[in-house]
């Protein structure tokens, strides 16, 4: 690329963001943000630096996408944030949290009122109104409901080695931390899963399903095997 070619596509770059602040778009740093002409942007909603918006991307109105996100092909409610996160051919509701450090892998569908938070991975799910996954956690192939609530380490186990399969959550379950989904099964509405399971067969509404190893101590097994430690 020459130095000419170069002037020209940052020429374009910056007529189509203050085209987009002349419509009522803030940007924190009008010269770091990247949108294609393609993007429809809400009025009302703030850019922040590194932003880069991709394809046929819509942005609501009164959105807040900070530093370092990337949005691609997707459609983003009125109202709701983005925080360092990537986006791709997905859909947001509104008055939604996404991020920091959130990926939407394609076909992923967020509702209204959610939280997909910090190193939360979504793909090809549906994520129903006001439900939570708030970190570390991986959504895969699955349905869940509304009103859900996702503990942290919470793994939707998709994947055999050689086929995909789904998981379906009921509206109203409570999955507790480190829980293991193994695809296919369903949590039915409003049961509860204790932490620390590995769930395997369906769970039925209203239930809770405790799946994990009973807890053995052996008292002074430490001293026996010559393990501690001299201070």
């Amino acid at each position: 690329m020459t130095f000419e070619e170069y002037e020209q596509i940052e020429k374009k770059r910056m007529e189509i963001n203050i085209a987009h602040m002349q419509k009522g778009v803030i940007f924190t740093d009008l010269r770091s943000a990247y949108i294609d002409e393609s993007v429809e942007i809400g009025e009302g909603t703030k850019i922040g630096p590194c932003v880069t918006l991709e394809g046929n991307t819509k942005i609501g109105k009164n959105v807040t996408i900070t530093q370092n996100t990337r949005i691609k092909d997707s459609v983003i409610g009125d109202g709701t944030e983005v925080q360092s996160s990537v986006i791709l051919e997905s859909s947001v509701g509104c008055e939604t949290k996404v991020g920091p450090f959130a990926y939407m892998r394609p076909n992923s569908k967020v509702g209204d009122h959610c939280k997909i938070g910090d190193f939360v991975e979504i793909k090809n799910s549906s994520f129903g109104n006001g439900s939570k996954a708030s970190h570390l956690t991986y959504i895969g192939d699955a349905d869940v409901g509304s009103e859900v609530n996702l503990g942290c380490g919470v793994v939707f186990v998709n994947y055999d080695g050689s086929h995909k399969y789904r998981t379906t959550v009921g509206d109203g379950a409570f999955v507790g931390c480190n829980t293991n989904l193994v695809s296919p099964v369903t949590v039915e509405e409003g049961s509860y899963i204790a932490a620390g399971s590995t769930v395997t067969t369906t769970v039925p509404k209203g239930s809770l399903c405790v799946a994990r190893a009973k807890a053995r101590v052996i008292e002074g097994w430490v001293a026996r095997r010559g393990l501690i430690k001299s201070r």
